[in-house]
């Protein structure tokens, strides 16, 4: 089998001949910048100017000779979004600190000799008057834009030719996380009971954005990609940002909208929704909503236990990611270690198919090259 062919046989609850491996085909599945330099020189190769994925996150493309090495199986079409589009060419120098004023009009701060990534310092919605006004007024960024997927479909099909299989990223984050980024959290967390008519807006106008973003998107590529990807972040360690009936009631009818206008567009590709923390709720949730794949599988969140959700999901839902910690054991703990969470999370969820092995979450910075490489071949 080549990548695709053994992906696809995945995603159809099918074993493959081994277990599938994704590495950077999406910016939650990824490596940073210096996780990635490193890597390159324990490697013997020489040091690369970054692709970005995401340089917010600081989140690169490796070049072709370190996934294939890796026996990498997917490859990412990343369209230009404000996390990727000319970020270096829109930085202010304020000493310190770079500032980046993005097209959503949120500002990012990235610490010149502590920064890991960018972080968002300023709410453009957060001290507003919550009026419906503010919403049809605002400055929307053009999802539709069709200079954001220039290139894409040729990579596409090159990837294709290479035997990978094509995933494809979306316009932004989640409703729920873009609606925190625009209110700040502490608004954003009371709005629907506070506000509810400017709330409910604000969170379909980010959901029609994305729809009309996929419909352009998906027109070109739709028959060349393989999975398509959308995400909101819910969980934390222990339970969820919001109760799961807050979720039904004000954000599942929109996300709802937006995996329906997905699949009208999508010539059959699966749809991939991230979603960090523990979800274990909601997981009935995403599959009601024809969801094909969760990701990550956030192991070591509490109610996240990877033996019991492939039990209880694993029938109806594929679980890409989940097979390694990222939290401590790839960044701290010893390569023994590392191989030992491999191979408990693989037994977990691979048998019968319905798996493809990521990390749990992006490779960071701290991450030791030698950890990276005893992932790769405990996978083998």
């Amino acid at each position: 089998m080549n990548g695709r062919e053994r992906i696809l046989t995945a995603l159809n609850h099918k074993e493959p001949d081994k277990v599938p491996f994704d590495l950077a085909g999406s910016t939650w599945t990824g490596i940073t910048n210096g996780a990635y330099q490193n890597l390159r020189l324990f490697l013997g190769k020489d040091a690369d100017k970054p692709i970005w994925s995401d340089v917010v996150q600081q989140i690169v493309i490796p070049l072709d000779d370190i996934l294939e090495m890796l026996e990498v199986d997917t490859r990412g079409l990343f369209p230009l979004t404000s996390h990727n589009w000319d970020v270096y060419d829109k930085l202010s120098d304020l000493g310190d600190r770079w500032e980046y004023f993005d097209e959503w009009g949120f500002t990012h701060h990235f610490p010149k000799e502590t920064g890991h990534w960018f972080s968002l310092v300023k709410h453009p919605m957060e001290n507003i008057s919550p009026d419906i006004s503010e919403i049809n007024g605002y400055n929307w960024p053009d999802p539709s834009d069709r200079e954001r997927i220039k290139g894409l479909r040729e990579k596409a099909l090159r990837f294709r030719e290479q035997g990978k299989l094509v995933m494809l990223k979306g316009l932004c984050a989640g409703i729920f996380e873009m609606q925190q980024r625009f209110r700040g959290m502490s608004n954003a967390l009371v709005d629907s009971f506070l506000y509810p008519e400017f709330s409910d807006l604000l969170i379909g106008k980010l959901a029609d954005l994305k729809i009309e973003f996929w419909r352009m998107a998906l027109e070109e590529l739709g028959d060349v990609a393989d999975v398509i990807a959308e995400a909101d972040d819910y969980g934390t360690q222990d339970s969820q940002l919001i109760d799961p009936d807050h979720f039904r009631q004000y954000y599942k009818p929109h996300i709802a909208r937006i995996i329906t206008s997905m699949k009208k567009a999508a010539h059959g590709a699966k749809i991939m929704f991230h979603s960090c923390g523990n979800v274990r709720s909601m997981i009935p949730d995403f599959i009601e909503m024809g969801i094909d794949i969760i990701n990550p599988v956030h192991i070591n969140a509490f109610g996240m236990e990877p033996y019991q959700l492939k039990k209880d999901f694993g029938k109806d839902i594929v679980f890409w990611g989940g097979g390694v910690d990222t939290q401590k054991i790839l960044p701290y703990g010893t390569v023994s270690e590392v191989k030992t969470d491999v191979k408990k999370n693989i037994d977990a969820l691979a048998p019968g198919g319905g798996f493809v092995f990521a990390a749990v979450h992006n490779i960071q910075s701290e991450v030791p090259p030698e950890n990276i490489i005893a992932m790769c071949e405990a996978i083998k």
